[in-house]
């Protein structure tokens, strides 16, 4: 089995959350509240409005049970990869799991790319942006720090769909830079499949990822009236 490195470079910083009218909030040790930014990603209009299409065209019972097995199928990946990553993978705990245990296994050789890991579910914040997070992995993927994001799906994504998932990693990229004063050189996502495809999109940081995400910011601090610092 691949043993990861792990680099004790870094400490992990202690964030709580609260959830806000159903969204979730992060206390940060410089005294602020900001929103995550999956949230704030999540909550705008023009994602919310294909959601709706999509709810309204599947119907809503539906729509319901394929986000609710969606969020399953992932927390169960996620756990699989970061005992793996912390070299503490027992097999016995996932024999009920047969489909991210399947995914998982699709996926090991991409997996195996990443070495030097630094922080896994690390938290993360941005007095400047007025956001905080938990990234999925600070690491080495193929010998240049990264951004690792580990996302599920029943299939391959189209481009488009993965645009999001860049914004969201350059945030994490901006936060780690600020908190620990780390540049990273790629943004990584990795999509496990539930038909044994694994996605790999490799893209480096971009200007226009943090100005999307700015616009994005700037959305949701206008439609909830709040200015994240708390």
């Amino acid at each position: 089995m691949h043993i990861f490195n792990h680099v004790g470079d870094i400490s992990p910083i202690e964030m709580t959350a609260e959830m806000i009218d159903g969204k979730r909030y992060y206390l940060t040790p410089t005294g602020g509240k900001y929103p995550s930014i999956t949230t704030v990603i999540s909550n705008n209009a023009k994602k919310q409005a294909g959601l709706a299409k999509w709810r309204a065209r599947v119907g809503k019972d539906k729509a319901q049970a394929k986000s609710t097995r969606a969020a399953g199928r992932g927390t169960r990946y996620h756990k699989l990869v970061e005992d793996y990553i912390n070299n503490e993978l027992d097999t016995s705990k996932y024999k009920d799991m047969p489909l991210p245990w399947t995914m998982f296994h699709s996926s090991r050789e991409v997996l195996d790319r990443i070495n030097r890991v630094y922080l896994q579910e690390a938290a993360l914040y941005s007095d400047y942006l007025q956001i905080a997070g938990r990234v999925d992995c600070i690491a080495e993927y193929e010998g240049e720090l990264a951004i690792i994001d580990f996302k599920t799906s029943e299939a391959p994504k189209r481009e488009q769909y993965l645009y999001d998932y860049f914004v969201q990693e350059c945030g994490y990229a901006c936060m780690l830079q600020e908190v620990y004063g780390l540049s990273v050189k790629k943004l990584v996502t990795i999509v496990a499949c539930e038909n044994g495809d694994t996605q790999v999109k490799v893209v480096p940081p971009k200007k226009e990822y943090l100005i999307k995400l700015q616009e994005y910011i700037r959305e949701y601090q206008d439609k909830h009236d709040r200015k994240t610092g708390g």
